[in-house]
């Protein structure tokens, strides 16, 4: 009797289903930018991303879960653009501020279609319990990434004036991303950038524009 032939275990691999994830969010993203919050409805993500509408439910719980998703990819898309310009930088911790001061002010990150998206999610923030935990859990990871910075620069300061200094320093960048990004051609070609570093470096006592440009060609580059 000839033994049983044994079909090999399949081996299921994530990666395709985070992609599938990944296109429902980005069709949520664009439909938010085209037509603000209420055009991103279930039927017309599924039919942006190329799926059924019940296959949206396989991947988050309600529209709810799907919405703050997506906020919380925009958000963290535009920290991670920030914060990826530090790779390679020499660890002078002047030049590395001036460089994440730099990259917040600057495209990828201010970028009219991003603060678009911003303003569609943010109106519902206020009345949405759980996606103003995912905008204070974003908020909150960029100002520490700043206060870090802040934390390493070669003076005394103890922790409640790092909070307050990071604090302020972030709403100079807010601010100006802000302007930068809704009203470009307002500014000449580094404006923007330039008054955030000089903002930001009289906040701390520090110069921040001559750290820049001691910065060695090729990094902090977009």
């Amino acid at each position: 009797m000839k033994a049983a032939r044994m079909t090999p275990r399949r081996t299921y691999r994530r990666e395709p289903e985070e992609k599938r994830r990944e296109a429902l969010i980005a069709a949520a993203l664009e439909l938010v930018a085209e037509g603000g919050p209420k055009a991103a409805t279930v039927r017309a993500i599924a039919e942006r991303a190329g799926v059924t509408a019940g296959l949206i439910r396989h991947y988050f719980v309600s529209k709810d879960d799907l919405s703050q998703a997506a906020y919380r990819a925009l958000m963290d898309r535009m920290t991670d653009d920030t914060g990826h310009m530090l790779d390679g930088v020499p660890p002078d911790p002047v030049m590395r501020l001036a460089v994440f001061v730099s990259a917040t002010l600057r495209p990828p990150v201010v970028d009219g279609k991003a603060v678009g998206l911003w303003a569609g999610f943010i109106h519902q923030v206020r009345s949405d319990p759980a996606l103003l935990a995912v905008h204070e859990t974003s908020y909150l990871r960029f100002r520490d990434a700043l206060q870090a910075l802040i934390a390493d620069l070669p003076r005394a300061a103890d922790a409640g004036q790092l909070r307050r200094e990071a604090i302020a320093c972030n709403a100079v960048i807010d601010g100006l991303w802000l302007e930068g990004s809704v009203l470009p051609d307002t500014f000449g070609p580094g404006e923007i950038e330039r008054i955030g570093l000089i903002s930001v470096g009289a906040l701390l006592g520090v110069n921040l524009v001559a750290a820049l440009a001691g910065l060695p060609p090729g990094l902090g580059d977009t």
